[in-house]
């Protein structure tokens, strides 16, 4: 693919600059010394490095998956130098403060540019996505000494980090997870058990490897309320920072999967030896919910890379579309006029604008929600951060969940756009596909996020958090009353709203009086609705700003801003409507699911 095709630059200067406006993050203290020309420099190298370094062996890892030889893991040379550019270029601690080396970048910004990364190719750029994760975890809870020793080698990309949950007994359901952590003298523990499912759990890329290890301490409480969190080290790491011995993690098996093969997906086992020491971060018995906090930036990072692979196959189809001619109109009764172009075909046109309104409206979302982040932690308004966090909390789940199958479905239509050569491997959509169909699982299932967002995120506070989403969107709807050609988008806009927040209400009274199997019976619905609801007023809030800037804009410009109110307006027309069946389930308390008997199937 060439490199325009990474992402629509247009696209992304105009959700960054004109909708979001994210320069306005320099004016918190913590980015006074960015504005719009280092967001932009950052940028422009990410997509630099992600075309000449991540993009070119994405294939190759794809047909060349992780091995082990000589009881070493070995992946393909260009791997090591992609993510050897990537250290170069500081982005390993392209958020953290200077006071560590980093670039002390926004997160928007950061993770604008790890789109970037994520769109040329998923699967390396999941090994730098989990260590930030794993730093940024040790930044907010590990001990000083934890932090001097593990922090600058993370942030360096000299070390790199993996997250260890799951294990073959308890997948999602990690209340019943057996991983022990016996305390010995000095204050550590020692780690026995075995996980599964590890990224990056086995390499030679890094001089060590950080597991954030879930674990139980002898006389922890049952389910989730007794996980412990430990940093449990591929080389015993001394206080002085240097490398020591190996510690007792071994790789007991490598997982072949559909998609992303350029990373290695791991079994292992901890402390076969007797010999796993891990260093218990924070309390004891607080490990979930600290850990929960990796897991909703990868959660978010899952949803980008599920755009951007979307994206990937949207911009491949868009442009095969634009060069091969195939077939007439219908009122072409001339068989020997020359083929057209097949976008000239309707339903070609159709998918292709579904395609583009499901990844642009979602790439939209989750940089909306990236600036909740920067909100959160560095507005100087107690009251702005408060809102910010509890709106984040209640679109983490949708960003990963809603992105992750319907940009999915666009990496389907970019198949069907292709028609035969779709499916075969001499054309990448069909890996672009295969990649994406991992997202759906990948840390924490659609499913277990759709009861997350309808039991937890959107009842938390009294529902701060969907109040939080619904006074913002009232403000565009507001906005909107301006704008003729926006007016009906912003009425179906506050109908479906209000839909949504009735349905919320009276799901809410069954789980207030026990009902929980009936009232979560319907959930993935709800984040069906909800996550079209969401897109949808961030496709009202793109052409907003398109229909403000098309009366001064010149012909290029002119042709983006249109073309963006057309796509605004086939997603209402076409998407916001399909939603209808999942909300009369959710409004009737349809039971059809719940009553269905085991043994009737």
């Amino acid at each position: 693919m060439r490199e325009m095709d990474l992402i629509d630059q247009r696209h992304q200067q105009f959700v960054l600059h004109e909708v979001l406006q994210v320069e306005q993050l320099a004016r918190y203290p913590h980015f006074c010394q960015h504005n719009r020309d280092t967001f932009d420099a950052a940028l422009e190298v990410a997509q630099q490095l992600a075309v000449t370094q991540f993009q070119p062996h994405n294939r190759e890892a794809d047909l060349n998956e992780p091995r082990v030889r000589d009881g070493k893991v070995h992946l393909v040379p260009a791997v090591a130098k992609a993510l050897a550019a990537y250290r170069e270029a500081g982005f390993f601690a392209a958020g953290a403060d200077e006071a560590h080396g980093g670039m002390q970048l926004p997160y928007t910004v950061a993770l604008a540019c790890d789109a970037l990364f994520a769109g040329a190719n998923v699967a390396t750029a999941g090994y730098p996505m989990l260590t930030k994760g794993v730093a940024h975890l040790i930044e907010r809870f590990g001990s000083p000494d934890q932090q001097r020793r593990f922090l600058p080698p993370l942030l360096a990309g000299r070390y790199f980090g993996t997250m260890c949950l799951s294990e073959t007994q308890a997948g999602s359901s990690l209340g019943d997870i057996t991983t022990r952590a016996e305390p010995i003298d000095d204050g550590d523990y020692r780690i026995t058990g075995a996980k599964m499912w590890i990224s990056g759990g086995e390499h030679e890329l890094a001089e060590n490897i950080v597991h954030m290890v879930l674990a139980r301490t002898p006389d922890a409480p049952p389910g989730v309320r007794g996980i412990s969190l430990f940093i449990v080290p591929r080389y015993r790491v001394a206080a002085d920072g240097s490398i020591g011995t190996e510690n007792d993690v071994r790789l007991a098996g490598i997982n072949h999967k559909l998609g992303q093969r350029g990373i290695v997906n791991t079994f292992l086992k901890f402390g076969e030896r007797g010999a796993c020491i891990g260093h218990r971060v924070g309390p004891e018995n607080r490990g979930l919910a600290q850990m929960f906090v990796m897991m909703n930036e990868a959660r978010i990072g899952v949803g980008i890379g599920a755009i951007m692979l979307g994206n990937a196959g949207y911009r491949y189809a868009l442009a095969y579309a634009k060069e091969r001619r195939q077939g007439r109109h219908p009122d072409q009764k001339d068989p020997q006029s020359p083929p057209v172009a097949i976008i000239e075909h309707a339903d070609v046109r159709r998918m292709l604008l579904q395609q583009r309104v499901y990844v642009e409206g979602a790439h939209a979302l989750a940089l909306y929600a990236a600036t909740l982040v920067d909100r959160h932690r560095h507005d100087p308004d107690e009251g702005e951060r408060t809102r910010a966090g509890a709106l984040l909390e209640l679109l983490t789940p949708i960003i990963k969940s809603w992105s992750s199958e319907w940009c999915l479905r666009a990496n389907d239509l970019a198949i069907q756009v292709l028609g035969g050569y779709g499916y075969t491997r001499e054309y990448p959509v069909e890996q672009f596909y295969r990649d994406n169909r991992l997202n759906p699982i990948h840390e924490g299932s659609n499913g277990i996020q759709a009861l997350d967002l309808l039991g937890r995120k959107v009842l938390t506070d009294n529902g701060a958090g969907l109040r939080a989403l619904l006074d913002a969107m009232a403000s565009t709807i507001e906005a909107c009353a301006s704008q003729p050609e926006l007016i009906a988008h912003a009425q179906a806009l506050a109908q479906y709203a209000k839909r949504v927040a009735d349905v919320t209400l009276r799901i809410g009274a069954e789980l207030a009086a026990g009902r929980l199997r009936q009232g979560l019976a319907n959930a993935s619905q709800y984040l069906t609705v909800t996550g079209h609801l969401c897109v949808a007023w961030m496709w009202l809030r793109q052409a907003q700003t398109a229909s403000a800037a098309l009366p001064a804009a010149h012909a290029a410009d002119a042709r983006f801003y249109r073309g963006k109110l057309h796509a605004c307006r086939f997603f209402f027309q076409h998407e916001l409507p399909s939603v209808e069946a999942a909300l009369r389930l959710l409004e009737t308390m349809d039971s059809s699911v719940f009553d269905m008997q085991i043994d009737w199937f």
